[in-house]
Order: C-alpha cells, then structure tokens, then sequence
C-alpha cells in the first residue's frame, strides 16, 4: 500500500545556518517520503527584540542591523507572488549565504531574486517595515505552535489521528541525505505520535557543515 501524502510546515529565518541545515534535509526528505514542504517565514529578530539585553552585543549589533532584510525580502515575495515562491527563493539565498559565505548585503540578495525568478525591486523590501505585519503575523503563528523557548526552524508535521504536533528543529548537522534521511522523517513522525513528548536534546559540539 502506498504511504499517504502528508504536508510538512517549515517556518525558518534565511539568516539561520542551523534552519538552513534542516530545510536541506526537509528537501532530501521529500525525495524518499511521501511529504510536501510548505514554508514559511519566521524572524530571529523578532523573536529576540524583547531579549537584546540578554544577548552578546555581537549578535545584538547583528540582528539590529543584519537580520531583517533578508527575511524582509522573503515575505515581500510571498505577499506579491505566493507562498510558493518561498522555497526558491530561500534556497537561492542560503545557499548564497551560508554555502557560499557571501556578503549578506543587496548585491547577493539580487542575485538570488534573479535565480529565483524574481523582479530586482523586492530587494528594495529589506530596507523597509511595510511588511512586517505580514513577517510578525507568519512568525508568530509558528511560535504559537510551539511556544517562546525556542528558534528557528520550527516544523508541524501530523500527528495522531491527524491531529498537527510542532517541534524546533530537529537541529543536525549535517543535513542527512537518502535513507539517513528518511529514518530521522520516520522517527519525528514516531515522537510526533507520542502522546506527551516534548523534548531531546544535546549540547552541540559541532558547529554547521554545509556540503
């Protein structure tokens, strides 16, 4: 019998290496499961606006003046032509950024509109907060699921009887491909359907591998 089609919900912030890990590995995953991706966008600085005062000044300085433009840009896309521009055109920009390690300024953000077939103008999105009704409202229905103590990525996958479980992460690196990667799908399907489970978790001792 063939497995059931089954939609996974990705929120993710394209300036995050360790959401860009796992949205490679959501790609592998639809290559060997029965899943279809849907994004979304959520903001690291939006998710930390009411903590700079708890975080090293470096990222502080970092998300004031980094963080927003790219997702800007995200939503600006979504809102002219559709959700499902997302996926391109986040690849097209963390590839830039973090397989590349580009600048993140307006020079590779309109390269990866061009590869993503999008019109230059959207770039013009990260300098401004008309849309950032739009990022808070997509950022906060991610956080709703799965509450403030967390990062980016988020996913929603099913759970039991059809019911949606969302977790952050899963938070590996690096991104697992084939079978690797469809036995970490088939045991977030497995916590998922565990009535109660909310947490494993490890420190990390090794930082992004993008391959």
């Amino acid at each position: 019998m063939t497995a059931q089609r089954v939609t996974a919900d990705f929120w993710f912030d394209p300036a995050c290496p360790w959401a860009w890990l796992t949205s490679r590995w959501m790609l592998e995953v639809e290559k060997v499961r029965p899943v279809d991706v849907r994004w979304h966008v959520m903001s690291l600085a939006v998710l930390n606006e009411d903590k700079l005062d708890q975080v090293p000044e470096e990222y502080r300085e970092y998300l004031r003046t980094e963080a927003w433009g790219p997702v800007r840009v995200c939503v600006a896309a979504a809102k002219e032509f559709g959700d499902e521009v997302l996926g391109r055109l986040y690849t097209a920009i963390g590839r830039r950024f973090h397989n590349e390690g580009l600048p993140r300024d307006r020079d590779t953000i309109l390269a990866a509109l061009e590869e993503a077939g999008l019109p230059a103008r959207l770039a013009d999105a990260a300098d401004t907060d008309a849309h950032d009704h739009e990022l808070r409202t997509s950022h906060k229905e991610g956080i709703d699921k799965v509450g403030e103590e967390v990062g980016t990525p988020i996913i929603s996958v099913p759970g039991p009887q059809g019911t949606e479980v969302a977790f952050f992460g899963p938070v590996v690196t690096p991104a697992p491909k084939g079978e690797a990667a469809a036995r970490l799908w088939d045991g977030t399907l497995l916590v998922a359907g565990t009535p109660g489970f909310y947490e494993i978790k490890r420190t990390r001792t090794q930082g992004p591998v993008f391959d």
